[in-house]
């Protein structure tokens, strides 16, 4: 078990309208997750995905298999 606290951040392509999440990767090898959390509510639930996983989302944002976003 770690006790490394998350790094938040969020992606310099965020605008400031606030419709923004936050993911600590400094996680990933360690615990082998990528919590992410609602950047307006940092006290409020974080979700913890599975590495492998939030890197096969990212990739399909990148590759557009989801649409406009």
């Amino acid at each position: 078990m770690t006790t490394e606290s998350p790094r938040w951040f969020k992606s310099s392509y965020s605008e400031n309208g606030g419709a923004c999440v936050e993911v600590a990767a400094n996680l990933v090898a360690s615990c082998g997750v990528v919590p992410v959390r609602d950047f307006k509510n940092p006290t409020g639930p974080v979700l913890d995905f599975p590495a492998d996983a939030f890197t096969s989302f990212v990739t399909g944002i990148k590759a557009g298999r989801f649409g406009a976003l």
